[in-house]
């Protein structure tokens, strides 16, 4: 059984959504994650979660659309957070690759939301790419009230920033980027951190993993990463996937249905 906790699915365009939800069922993927992150989808991932019982979803502005944010969708993510179907208030944090968001309204957001989920007991769904000191020390001003932690998704970062946010509690996700050829950093980060603080994600459609590069991705490649890792930590398969599917649990369904 595999969880599949980070993936767009409102960006999905090879195939129906209905034949993508019978793929995921046949890959042995019991709930699905699509993530809320700008003004403009908080909505549509909200709904799908509401026409399919396996879907869930989280709102969240990333980084990105940081300087596009309002009062409203604040408002919407704090009002939607007791719904049992939102696990998580993501995906948040910076971006100091494209910068496409001024810096200083990407850590006042990543901040805001950070305190939405702090009021609501909700973990976080965190992006953090070449921010990795802003990151650590926002991080450092919420940790300890940020009761149900979540998790840095798609890693790509410092291994000092693995070890920090693994000493806080968080979990780190990893995707397709660890089956690349020149992925050895993440890869390394992959073997330090314990069995029980991995998460499986696919971030489909982006970051299609080996042996599937040049096609759209989807949930239903999730597979491929547990195999990886499962090789990279010389763990078997099962017990890994048995671990990890408890980690998804912890992180995001302890309230959920």
């Amino acid at each position: 059984m595999l969880i599949e906790t980070h993936c767009h699915l409102d960006y999905l365009k090879a195939m129906p959504l209905q034949e993508i939800r019978q793929k995921i069922s046949e890959a042995g993927i019991s709930k699905v994650i699509t993530i809320g992150v700008d003004p403009l989808n908080l909505d549509k991932v909200m709904e799908l979660s509401q026409q399919f019982p396996e879907i869930y979803y989280t709102q969240g502005i990333h980084p990105h659309d940081a300087k596009e944010a309002t009062e409203i969708e604040f408002s919407k993510i704090n009002e939607r957070a007791s719904d049992p179907k939102m696990v998580a208030v993501g995906e948040i944090g910076l971006d100091y690759h494209y910068d496409n968001s001024p810096r200083d309204i990407q850590r006042k957001h990543f901040e805001k939301q950070l305190q939405i989920a702090v009021e609501t007991d909700l973990p976080v769904v965190i992006h953090t790419r070449e921010a990795d000191l802003d990151t650590m020390s926002i991080l450092k001003n919420f940790t300890s009230s940020l009761k149900r932690k979540g998790v840095i998704h798609s890693f790509t970062s410092s291994r000092e920033l693995a070890e920090f946010v693994l000493n806080e509690g968080f979990y780190i996700g990893f995707n397709g980027i660890i089956t690349f050829k020149k992925a050895e950093n993440v890869q390394e980060v992959v073997k330090i951190t314990p069995k029980e603080r991995i998460l499986f994600e696919t971030d489909s459609p982006f970051l299609t993993p080996v042996p599937h590069r040049g096609k759209e991705n989807a949930p239903y490649y999730l597979p491929f990463i547990a195999e990886k890792i499962s090789e990279l930590k010389n763990i078997d398969l099962e017990i890994l996937k048995t671990q990890v599917y408890q980690n998804s649990l912890d992180c995001f369904f302890k309230l959920a249905p």
